[in-house]
């Protein structure tokens, strides 16, 4: 079994990229299945459950090609639709969440689509109903296979029509989207989740032919059309490794460089870590962290406790709450971390317990932390990753931490952090790779 293994407690020094975004990756790669014209896509990062993704579209017919290290061609002129019936499918579409994305480009192109109940995280109950909801007032018709665990979707007369989403979804978003562009007349969807990968599915569907305006919005109008062409398209920088690595320097303490971080895209993301009390400034389309020794964490106007919680864009992505909760063991002050959307995902404050960490976890949501000002140096110790995000920030503790650490089940981070051990290396992170076998608890 892969394992790293971390000599933390050294400051760390340099520049490093980001990748291209992974969450932006699953939707625009699905959308080339709309059109059976050549689609371009460059900075897509080399990670398991993108290649995955791209696997099975080769698998449906779609001729792929490798241009170069993140740049592909993607050509679905003939696509296998009896492949859906196939063990191969049921076995490679159940292990990846981000396969329901192919979903709406065939529902819209095809008229049918069928899909295995998709794995994912253990980051507690993610429902699908938004999707199978939205493809409904399309005018979809879809049967689940209890037997089979198999979703079975007929759309063979989709109309566009008026869609109020039950949730800001973005993949159920994205979908519906899909799903609306090929269909007749026009559809209007309301409370749709309006995050940068969002707008950039739009404004690449925009520019395959598609009739889609309000992007950026939470009101997306969307006028059908016969049919769509080809495109080229760049993928925007993960948001989530950005946010990571600031993270990362402050509890190194270490002088690093994001480059090219499309800053405009970032959000609210940036402000976050600054009232954890992070320095950074802007350098062009960089983000420079100086070195910091002590970083203090703000209080609301009133000076009761900063509450720092998830919200649909543009409040606080999800996905970087453990980032901030574990940033926060190492500042001066006490923050509340609210995890609204996951019940589960706030579960690894056990570990950086375990590590020194003053965290009083008051219920599935909600974690309060007690800052260590860096008095007290978390502590290495041997530990098995959970999900993506939890790993990259037991990752960060363990960078942080004095002594040695192992992280067990590390594939849970190469799901989405490509490269991580090299690229941290090259900012002189004392990390590595080894085999070895979690300890039985």
């Amino acid at each position: 079994m892969n394992a790293f293994e971390i000599h933390g407690g050294k400051p760390l020094k340099g520049e490093i990229i980001p990748q291209g975004a992974k969450n932006e990756a699953l939707q625009v790669i699905s959308a080339v299945l709309l059109t059976e014209e050549k689609v371009t896509i460059s900075n897509i990062p080399d990670i398991v459950d993108v290649n995955k993704l791209i696997e099975l579209l080769g698998d449906l017919g779609v001729v792929v090609e490798r241009l170069s290290k993140d740049t592909y061609s993607f050509e679905a002129k003939n696509i296998h639709l009896d492949f859906f019936k196939s063990d191969v499918f049921k076995s490679k579409g159940g292990s990846l969440r981000g396969s329901i994305m192919i979903v709406g480009p065939l529902l819209a192109r095809f008229g049918t689509a069928a899909i295995p109940k998709p794995g994912g995280d253990k980051i507690g109950r993610r429902r699908l109903d938004t999707h199978f909801l939205g493809f409904e007032k399309l005018g979809a018709k879809f049967i689940y296979d209890a037997e089979n665990n198999f979703f079975n979707v007929d759309a063979t007369d989709l109309k566009g029509t008026y869609i109020l989403l039950d949730e800001a979804s973005v993949t159920g978003t994205a979908n519906v989207v899909m799903a609306a562009v090929l269909a007749k007349g026009i559809t209007t969807i309301y409370n749709a989740a309006c995050e940068p990968y969002l707008q950039q599915l739009c404004k690449m569907l925009n520019r395959m032919g598609a009739k889609i305006s309000g992007i950026g919005s939470n009101l997306l109008t969307i006028e059908g059309v016969e049919r769509l062409g080809g495109t080229e398209h760049r993928l925007l920088p993960d948001m989530i490794e950005i946010g990571s690595f600031i993270g990362l320097a402050a509890m190194t303490g270490s002088e690093i460089t994001i480059k090219d971080v499309q800053y405009q895209e970032l959000g609210i993301i940036p402000n976050v870590f600054r009232r954890l009390g992070i320095q950074m400034e802007l350098r062009g389309d960089d983000i420079y962290i100086p070195a910091q020794s002590h970083y203090e964490i703000d209080t609301f106007i009133d000076g009761s406790i900063l509450t720092i919680a998830d919200a649909p864009w543009p409040g606080f992505t999800p996905d970087l709450l453990s980032i901030v909760l574990v940033v926060a063991t190492q500042a001066k002050g006490n923050v509340m971390i609210h995890q609204k959307m996951f019940e589960s995902r706030l579960f690894f404050v056990d570990k950086l317990i375990d590590m020194g960490a003053q965290i009083i976890l008051c219920d599935p949501h909600r974690a309060t932390v007690m800052g260590l000002d860096n008095k007290v140096k978390l502590r290495g110790i041997e530990m098995t990753s959970p999900d993506i995000r939890a790993g990259v920030s037991l990752l960060i503790a363990a960078l942080s931490a004095n002594g040695r650490s192992i992280i067990h089940a590390i594939e849970q981070i190469e799901r989405g952090y490509q490269d991580i051990d090299i690229r941290l290396r090259a900012l002189g992170a004392d990390i590595r790779r080894i085999d070895a076998m979690p300890k039985a608890h």
